[in-house]
């Protein structure tokens, strides 16, 4: 198992977690349901995938969430993507 593959430690989800809190409410229910669903297994490569995709706009996160746009340039790395299908997966 390598690093990436690390399951994060509690400190780092609840870090995590209140990183990801966005202004748009639409955004903080995919995000929420993405954490009930997958915080008990999330890895470090996933969780830096995620703190990525935070970086952007709420505009533009919502935008790749519901598949109006797709990662692109510097998003289109494979961590990134992995957690966007996450994210994206119907309830």
């Amino acid at each position: 198992m390598n690093a990436a593959d690390t399951l994060i430690d509690e400190r780092a989800l609840s870090k995590l977690r209140w990183r990801c809190r966005r202004g748009l409410l639409e955004n903080d229910l995919f995000i929420e349901r993405f954490f009930n669903r997958y915080a008990s297994t999330l890895t470090e490569s996933q969780a830096e995938g995620l703190r990525v995709l935070m970086d952007l706009s709420d505009n533009d996160l919502m935008d790749l969430l519901l598949v109006r746009k797709e990662p692109q340039g510097d998003l289109a790395r494979p961590d990134v993507c992995e957690v966007l299908a996450l994210l994206r997966t119907p309830s």
